[in-house]
């Protein structure tokens, strides 16, 4: 069965956490034209025709954005996003595990990574969207 970009999400987001409850976010570029300008916000981008599922999609975007190889990625949720004038679309939620330092990185997109705790991101300029996402996924797992 073929699916095409039309049908379901287009869109794939990674929702990385780490053994202390800390969810890693990306600080987007402050720049226009792009989703969530100058905003913390999850890594992740748009399927493209190589991509053969949005599962390559994800490890594909984490490997340019970041130089990310997380192997165990599961889907999590669907969620619509909404980008100002542009129609609402259906992202992917992919979550996995990671332990690793955020700044021995290599950033190619956005400012920095950096790990919160679920408490923190309404301090954050983070969509409400992100935050609900943490915390709904907080409550899945056990941390200390």
């Amino acid at each position: 069965m073929t699916t095409s970009f039309e049908s379901g999400p287009s869109v794939a987001s990674a929702l990385i956490h780490n053994d202390r409850g800390e969810y890693l976010l990306h600080l987007r570029d402050n720049i226009p034209g792009i989703v969530e300008p100058g905003a913390w916000s999850l890594l992740g981008g748009g399927r493209e025709p190589g991509d053969h599922s949005l599962t390559e999609t994800i490890h594909r975007e984490l490997r340019e954005e970041a130089g990310l190889e997380i192997p165990a990625l599961e889907p999590f949720a669907v969620e619509e996003a909404v980008n100002g004038e542009l129609p609402a679309f259906s992202v992917q939620i992919f979550v996995g595990r990671w332990d690793g330092d955020p700044s021995m990185l290599t950033l190619t997109e956005g400012i920095m990574l950096h790990w919160f705790r679920p408490d923190i991101l309404p301090r954050l300029r983070i969509a409400p969207s992100i935050v609900s996402l943490v915390r709904r996924h907080a409550r899945t797992i056990s941390c200390p």
